[in-house]
Formats: C-alpha cells, sequence, structure tokens
C-alpha cells in the first residue's frame, strides 16, 4: 500500500493539512469499513496504521488477532510517537 494513495483514496487530496473536518470523519468511517473487511494481514496493519497515525487507531485486541501483529502494532506506536 502506497500511504499517499491510501491519503488521496480515503480523504480525497494529497495534503493531509487539507483535510476537512467533515471529510476526515467520512473518510475515517470508510477506513473503519475497509479495515474489518480486510482479510490481507499487511494491508490490515497498514490501514491500522494509518488511522493510528491520524488519531483513529482502533483496540490492538480488536484489530488484530495474532499477538505477532499486536507487538508490532506496539513497536510502531513506540516509534511513531518518539521525539524527532
Amino acid at each position: 500500500m502506497n500511504l499517499d494513495d491510501q491519503i488521496r483514496r480515503y480523504f480525497g487530496t494529497d495534503d493531509v493539512a487539507t483535510i476537512a473536518p467533515g471529510a476526515l470523519t467520512a473518510g475515517l468511517d470508510h477506513m473503519r469499513v475497509d479495515l474489518a473487511l480486510e482479510t490481507d494481514r499487511s494491508r490490515r496493519f497498514a490501514l491500522w496504521a494509518l488511522m493510528y497515525m491520524l488519531g483513529a487507531g482502533p483496540d490492538l485486541e480488536t484489530v488484530f488477532k495474532d499477538a505477532a501483529d499486536r507487538d508490532a502494532a506496539r513497536d510502531f506506536m513506540d516509534l511513531s510517537d518518539r521525539p524527532g
């Protein structure tokens, strides 16, 4: 998954800073539906990671049934929350 493609797909823009509040809500709703339907582990992780970066990442226990996937998500959270 290409991050820029996903931002365009769900929010209709290349620039996250220009997403209108209504478009953000609608895009996140669309992402939640796609996440629930996605069966490919890598694609699920990518969707969850984008949602997390936008402040709307669903609970790890709900999204990832596999412990290794939850651990990878926690690692991602730790890395993305580090300053600098």
